[in-house]
């Protein structure tokens, strides 16, 4: 299992990530989420052991991961840009990968060509964006890892690589031998993989639950008032757009009185309106 415990990383007197907490087990994905420079991509390069800490811990297995080789070989790591010799073609990344990971199965990795089809003699540096992030995929899960890191997996694949890419990550995580972390834009993808969502905002952890469990806290509402509200009131509760005579409500605190309170400002139709993912992050994002 990985733990991560109060972790703080720093640039200079900026603080990439702030008291982050995050734990993540086998047989799950987790997905990380945020604007660019919510601090993912740091968060990420802590959890694989390449960024040092300024403060807190990240254990794999109760073992620290930086400078720990015994930690670090359990984890398969796809970088959002290339991270391979490019003088190599891909049969010699393979053997490399091979020599390096001791769990690393060259069947596997096989298997997973057969899906991807890429020419095993071609050097690195032939490939397009697509076809390395394939190769570093297939690399990476053909390692066998106990966690699987992937920053922006999908970036620079066609539709139909895309979805390979993404049913495997399922099936590996179904298998109940790795944990999945997974940093994306593409949120929709996103909503129908993970089991858990941590949002990111100045490198700090927003939401960090369930998607449903977020969901049920981000709500948006359609709402006729049968008076004027006071709308300074009104906006101290939600996120407000008015088209019309129709309000469009949204809060990121939905609980049991918000209706009550509603309908206290006079409120006469209440229809709520589901929210995606994508919507949810936006606001968020917005709102603070």
């Amino acid at each position: 299992m990985l733990e991560i415990k109060n972790l703080t990383k720093k640039f200079g007197g900026l603080r990439a990530v702030e008291n982050f907490f995050m734990t993540a087990e086998k047989g799950k994905i987790y997905g990380i989420i945020g604007e660019n420079g919510a601090g993912k991509t740091t968060l990420i390069k802590c959890i694989t052991g390449i960024y040092r800490p300024d403060g807190g811990e990240v254990r794999l297995d109760g073992e620290t991961v930086y400078e720990n080789p015994s930690a670090k070989v359990k984890i398969g790591y796809v970088a959002d840009s290339n991270t391979m010799f490019e003088d190599h073609s891909c049969i010699q990344m393979a053997k490399f990968f091979a020599e390096v990971y001791p769990s690393f199965d060259m069947e596997r990795f096989k298997e997973l060509n057969d899906i991807f089809k890429l020419d095993m003699n071609r050097r690195i540096s032939r490939l397009s964006k697509g076809q390395q992030m394939r190769l570093s995929f297939m690399l990476a899960t053909a390692q066998r890892p106990e966690l699987l890191v992937l920053d922006e997996p999908t970036s620079g694949l066609d539709a139909i690589a895309k979805k390979q890419l993404l049913d495997i990550i399922i099936d590996e995580a179904d298998k109940g031998d790795t944990a999945v972390i997974i940093s994306s834009h593409h949120l929709s993808e996103l909503e129908k993989l993970c089991d858990e969502i941590t949002l990111m905002q100045n490198g700090r952890a927003v939401y960090q639950s369930g998607i449903d469990e977020i969901k049920s806290h981000v709500k948006k509402f359609q709402v006729v008032f049968d008076r004027a509200p006071d709308e300074a009131i009104l906006g101290n509760y939600f996120g407000v757009e008015k088209i019309g005579s129709i309000y469009y409500l949204t809060t990121p605190n939905f609980d049991e009185n918000t209706l009550s309170e509603l309908k206290r400002m006079g409120a006469s139709l209440i229809e709520e309106i589901g929210m995606s993912l994508e919507e949810i992050f936006i606001f968020t994002a917005e709102g603070r």
